[in-house]
């Protein structure tokens, strides 16, 4: 049996947690999964491949702190599970690491397949080549989003919940307040990046309409997060965010290596920029050779006569 960290958005079950457990059933295994703080711990139990859920509480959970987090977590993973999967967030990450290093096994970061033997495929050199690697008998391994489908709905596993709050040296109970409830780019499944061919920060007020339009987040290239002071949460690319969304659109974005590193795997790519030779054009599965002026408010006519 396969353990496995739940991701949550907000106060609800992540879909990220569901299709980690279609990747244990893609190997033939079943699933234990953990929800820190309880969230989502009920709508784990439908999910088919499920065997058991655990709900893990405490004062910790109030506000995401690693390392408490992850020992909370720690301490109530089977002794006997020897394989340990969590979404390759920036949240899903940290946690594994640190589990992974609590218990002293490696870590496989940002598998996108898995083989029944767990040999793991992912992405290195910026996209550009894919690495297997043989997992040991026993590990940690990130799985980025939207990497494999989700598992179907119509189960009723048992829930356990256990309290942890005694347990922690670490309670973090301050209050945060979240700069802006939009999508962030790593939980997102179509995303809207703009880069520097939008002129400037106000024209990112296009693709948030856009965005809305969509239900999708809002992302950005290097370029514009580094010259007009873009949150560094919204980047994109092999310093900033590695996505994995079913749709990615491009603005007015060149289409730089390290650019490309951190959203080649998408589903689909639609590329828009007035610039035919583009590089991003040569990963796109659509391309559309305008300016965002121009092809932005077409694309919202036909998107509000759907």
């Amino acid at each position: 049996m396969i353990t496995i960290i739940a991701e949550n958005s907000g106060n609800t079950l992540h879909p990220v947690t569901s299709q980690l457990v279609n990747a244990a059933i893609s190997i033939g295994s079943s699933a234990h999964v953990i929800c820190p703080g309880g969230i989502g711990a009920v709508e784990a139990t439908k999910i088919t491949g499920v065997n058991k859920v655990t709900s893990v509480l405490g004062d910790c959970f109030k506000i995401f702190d690693g390392s408490a987090w992850a020992e909370a977590i720690n301490s109530s993973i089977d002794d006997d599970s020897n394989v340990i999967f969590t979404s390759a967030t920036s949240q899903g990450r940290e946690i594994g690491a640190i589990i992974a290093a609590k218990r002293k096994v490696p870590i496989i970061q940002d598998a996108i397949s898995l083989d029944s033997t767990i040999e793991v495929t992912r992405t290195i050199y910026s996209g550009k080549a894919l690495e297997k690697i043989q997992s040991s008998s026993k590990c940690v391994i990130t799985i980025r989003p939207n990497s494999f489908d989700s598992a179907p709905q119509g189960n009723n596993a048992p829930l356990n919940t256990v309290d942890k709050s005694a347990d922690l040296r670490i309670s973090v109970k301050e209050a945060i307040v979240k700069a802006s409830e939009r999508l962030d780019v790593s939980e997102a499944d179509i995303i809207i990046s703009g880069g520097r061919g939008m002129g400037s920060i106000d024209n990112f007020a296009e693709l948030e309409s856009l965005a809305d339009m969509l239900g999708a987040a809002v992302g950005a290239s290097r370029a514009v997060v580094d010259e007009w002071g873009m949150p560094h949460t919204m980047q994109v690319g092999q310093t900033g965010k590695t996505v994995t969304p079913s749709l990615y659109i491009a603005v007015g974005i060149s289409g730089a290596i390290q650019h490309l590193a951190g959203m080649r795997s998408s589903n689909y790519i639609v590329a828009i920029n007035k610039d035919e030779d583009a590089p991003i054009f040569n990963v796109a599965d659509y391309g559309i050779v305008a300016s965002w002026e121009d092809a932005l408010p077409v694309l919202k006519e036909e998107l509000s006569k759907l």
